[in-house]
């Protein structure tokens, strides 16, 4: 039985290579031309989606997906949800990455609203906080921040956005100053 199976994967893998429309599993959601679904934000501004990274379990703390193959050069944006604790970045439209993050609680929450990247520094140290925040990617003149963090269950930040280092590597290679963020509010009734 097992064998039969290994030979019909094969099969259907030599097949994609020369049917078209025939393929592996995807790792991308495409959306039609006619289709786009539409993220509102903040100020009722919406962003138009034309793909989305095929997650297909819950991702825990620590993890992340980066899948930029095949995505156009085109603007760069990023939607922070803190009720799912989930960072995406999208470019030209198409998902590229997504993360869990921390974010802050107690006295010192994250801020909501639209910014925009005023500040990038690779090897940040916080005064503040006597912290390193590496790959930074200032938000706020008040030094709120999306930087790399160990990313744990429990853990929090004083309003920065958390998020791991390898995910914060990469996300520090394609942004770029002036790029929008969008921050959506924590509407959760019970604590997180």
């Amino acid at each position: 039985m097992r064998s039969i199976r290994v030979l019909m994967l094969a099969l259907l893998a030599s097949l994609a290579a020369v049917l078209p429309g025939l393929a592996a599993p995807q790792s991308r959601i495409w959306y039609p031309a006619n289709a786009y679904p539409q993220l509102t934000l903040p100020g009722g501004r919406e962003q138009v989606v034309r793909s989305m990274l095929n997650i297909t379990r819950p991702m825990q703390f620590g993890d992340f997906v980066w899948d930029e193959k095949h995505i156009p050069a085109g603007p760069l944006w990023v939607r922070i949800d803190l009720s799912r604790q989930i960072l995406s970045v999208f470019r030209d439209g198409h998902e590229i990455g997504s993360t869990v993050i921390l974010y802050g609680a107690g006295g010192k929450p994250s801020p909501t609203g639209s910014f925009s990247i005023l500040e990038k520094n690779p090897d940040y140290y916080s005064r503040s906080y006597d912290a390193p925040m590496p790959y930074m990617l200032r938000l706020t003149k008040d030094g709120v921040a999306i930087h790399g963090s160990n990313v744990r269950k429990g853990w929090a930040t004083h309003g920065c956005i958390g998020v791991p280092l390898d995910f914060a590597r990469l996300l520090f290679a394609v942004a770029r100053k002036g790029d929008p963020v969008v921050i959506l509010a924590d509407d959760r009734q019970e604590p997180r």
